[in-house]
């Protein structure tokens, strides 16, 4: 059984439709009877999860208000990414900003609020955690990308979701669905005030038969908000799903990746930059399902840990008995600031069919020494030579990410940190 944390009656009372306070009752009595996350399971080993103060938290949506305000660092946000095609901006679930753009318009492509329950749950199923149970019965304003068969769009759909509201659980819902032949790229970033909330967001996509879709996710949380998500993708014939996550913030953060292949020739790639400071913890858990033949997929992460934080990677590469031909890779990089910084790597693979082939490769350590000594050989200061070590490992990750607007928004992000490392060193 799951926390009390919420019930039922409280999912009811939240403001929507008829057909959605009728879905979250429905879904609302199947999270109830979801399994409590604990570390004695293997999905939650190495997380934090004892620490979530479960019985302090209040569903956004019940009480909270949509004053129609767009947040200093969601505005920020979209500056930074330039020029893209539309975007909607939802403040502790609640929209408060949509805009669209002729060339969507044109294509017939649909996005906004969900006016009905036919597409969620379109990718995902069954919830695979608690908190993406309670998503599924509590999200307050459920968002829907629809691509039709054979549309295009050149530039990206973005989606900012900002949480202001202290001890708040906000549930943000988007589904794609890009169909057969059509290719679209959706940037969805977090950012938060100095809050001490959660963020339990759920990102399904389904990519149709020969589409191609790019996504990034950019995670910029406060320092006390924790983060626990879900991304699951559905990957048909000779479609491509490529995928970039960036995960910069928060106390405790984190993301899911469930990526089904089912369609023969389907490929999913997923390409990460993580970086952790202070006490925070990020936490990356990824899937790769194949299910068709010849499918493939790669995923490339690159992270950092300094002061006393802490990551952990955990993938499983399964290969379904129908998923002959199967080519699946692994790679998870991570570079130690700090002694104390930790992180945890833990590569895995289930294979049940002979005619693949699989790879993981899993490193943990500080700066290379010769590329420091190189630096500093030149007359560069120690502290400098490592930033610029360290910057040269993240701008590696980031070429791997999809969307060209949000790399040079990611690469100022992580510049900040970096050098507000150095600065707090400076002055000791």
């Amino acid at each position: 059984m799951s926390p009390l944390l919420f019930t039922p009656e409280l999912a009811e009372q939240l403001p929507g439709d008829d057909w959605l306070r009728a879905r979250r009752r429905d879904r609302a009595a199947v999270a109830i009877e979801a399994a409590a996350p604990s570390v004695e399971a293997e999905e939650w080993r190495y997380s934090r999860i004892a620490e979530l103060p479960f019985e302090s938290l209040v569903p956004a949506g019940a009480g909270s208000a949509d004053d129609g305000d767009v947040p200093k660092p969601a505005m920020e946000a979209l500056a930074a990414i330039g020029d893209h095609c539309g975007h909607i901006v939802t403040v502790d679930g609640a929209v408060v900003r949509q805009m669209g753009c002729a060339e969507a318009d044109e294509a017939g492509v649909t996005f906004g609020p969900a006016t009905s329950g036919e597409l969620l749950g379109l990718a995902m199923g069954e919830a695979p955690d608690l908190f993406a149970a309670w998503n599924d019965a509590l999200a307050s304003a459920p968002l829907v990308l629809d691509i039709p068969a054979g549309a295009s769009l050149d530039r990206p759909v973005v989606v900012v979701h900002h949480l202001a509201g202290d001890g708040l659980a906000a549930f943000p819902r988007l589904v794609v669905r890009a169909g057969e032949n059509s290719a679209v790229s959706v940037l969805e970033v977090y950012t938060s005030d100095d809050v001490a909330s959660l963020s339990a967001p759920v990102t399904e996509i389904s990519v149709g038969r020969a589409a191609r879709v790019r996504h990034t996710v950019v995670q910029d949380l406060g320092a006390r908000v924790w983060q626990i998500g879900s991304l699951v993708t559905d990957v048909g014939q000779e479609a491509t799903f490529d995928s970039g996550v960036a995960a910069l913030g928060g106390d405790y953060a984190r993301l899911r990746i469930d990526g089904r292949l089912v369609g023969r020739g389907a490929a999913g790639n997923v390409a990460a930059a993580y970086l952790g400071s202070g006490q925070q913890m990020i936490d990356l858990r990824t899937f790769q399902e194949h299910v068709a033949e010849d499918t493939t997929s790669d995923l490339y992460f690159k992270g950092a840990v300094d002061d006393d934080s802490h990551s952990v990677y955990t993938g499983m590469i399964h290969i379904r008995p129908t998923g002959r031909g199967t080519n699946a890779v692994q790679s998870n990089r991570v570079v130690k600031l700090s002694e104390n910084a930790w992180a945890e790597s833990v590569p895995n693979l289930e294979i049940e069919n002979n005619d693949v082939r699989c790879a993981h490769a899993s490193t943990v350590g500080p700066v290379d020494p010769e590329h420091r000594y190189y630096l500093e050989s030149r007359g560069v200061p120690p502290q400098a030579a490592e930033r610029l070590v360290v910057g040269g490992f993240f701008d590696d990750a980031l070429q791997h990410f999809p969307i060209a607007e949000a790399i040079g928004f990611i690469g100022s992000l992580i510049d900040a940190e970096l050098d507000r490392g150095i600065a707090e060193l400076a002055g000791q």
